[in-house]
């Protein structure tokens, strides 16, 4: 899951991008394919799951936020989601392309004056090409909003993709056993490498 606080437009639009896998391992050993995301129970879900964390942790002055959000959210959050990304390289380039991302490339500026910044992008809810000129000032300021505070993780692991699971020692049960040989060696690689630098 990786966090972005920046729409393309520079405003502020906080929102997370998640690789799932589609299917899951089960407690015996067995992969468990998964072909069917339910999108409306994926938004409610989210929408409960996010407002009783922010709850939890503003406390009981947030209840008024948190009851306007469900009445003007009635669908639950906004959820894009783009099932079957399974090939290799498209998901390679999917994660580089989010995980390291600043909040706009230097293509997307187009001219600079000494005092006023023109930059473009493509508008997310129709893809219509918008040009921008603001001031310089005003443009820094949309970009150092999304610097994140130090050591704040905008990356985190969760399920297959978490680390140190006692299941992890039974994944090799979900690779079909022509790989098993490069599995162990992967293994006996990340040992070695754990005990010599720790």
């Amino acid at each position: 899951m990786a966090l972005h606080t920046f729409g393309r437009d520079l405003k502020w639009n906080p929102h997370i991008h998640c690789l799932i896998s589609e299917g899951g391992f089960s407690d015996d050993g067995f992969w468990l394919n998964v072909k069917h995301f339910n999108y409306t129970y994926l938004r409610n879900a989210f929408r409960t799951a996010l407002l009783n964390e922010l709850e939890s942790k503003i406390g009981a002055s947030f209840k008024k936020v948190k009851a306007k959000c469900y009445y003007d959210h009635k669908q639950g959050f906004y959820v894009y989601a783009k099932p079957n990304l399974c090939d290799p390289k498209t998901v390679i380039k999917y994660i580089g392309r989010y995980l390291g991302r600043p909040p706009i490339a230097t293509s997307r500026i187009d001219s600079y004056d000494g005092s006023m910044v023109t930059f473009h992008y493509n508008r997310h809810e129709d893809e219509k090409y918008v040009q921008e000129t603001i001031p310089a000032m005003d443009f820094i300021k949309r970009l150092i909003r999304h610097i994140p505070e130090k050591h704040f993780k905008i990356i985190r692991y969760g399920g297959l993709y978490a680390r140190h699971r006692a299941i992890d020692s039974k994944l090799y049960l979900a690779i079909s056993k022509s790989k098993h040989p490069i599995y162990r060696s992967f293994n006996q690689w990340c040992t070695a490498i754990l005990s010599s630098f720790g």
